[in-house]
């Protein structure tokens, strides 16, 4: 089951999500592997520091973070990779690196990768051991991300 903070997210705004869960890993790549999943269509979230200001990019598993996108996208040159501890204590119901990718529910912008527009969107639930899978209509009515291009 998704995080309850999550999870009570989805159905309040009466969202349809099916959850798949899969033996533990701790890649996006090994999750993908175990739950049968395309490394293109499963979204990881990445913590990155935008300034001073955390934000989550949200990108497929086999792609990494294209920071001139990002550049462009926010006109900030100080982007970086957040170090674990920067941002441990924002999730307190997730394990760490299994965040799923709602902004809205941990106070940051979401930057979100033009390849993953499919029909649906699949990303961790808040543990390394299950994904949530909904439409990518809905996640980006919900969330509202800008999008960026990665590679």
């Amino acid at each position: 089951m998704p995080n309850k903070m999550l999870k009570d997210y989805l159905e309040n705004h009466h969202i349809h999500y099916t959850t798949i869960p899969h033996s533990p890993g701790f890649t996006a790549q090994e999750i993908a592997a175990s739950a049968h999943i395309s490394g293109k269509k499963l979204a990881k979230t990445v913590i990155v520091k935008i300034g001073d200001q955390l934000a989550m990019v949200v990108l497929p598993a086999n792609h990494h973070v294209n920071f001139a996108s990002l550049r462009e996208v926010t006109g900030q040159t100080n982007i970086d990779l957040a170090r674990e501890s920067d941002f441990k204590s924002k999730f307190p119901e997730c394990e760490l690196g299994a965040m799923p990718p709602f902004g809205d529910l941990y106070g940051m912008p979401v930057y979100v990768s033009n390849h993953l527009a499919h029909d649906i969107i699949v990303f961790n639930s808040g543990s390394h051991a299950e994904l949530v899978q909904m439409s990518y209509q809905d996640f980006m009515d919900l969330v509202k991300p800008k999008i960026i291009t990665t590679h």
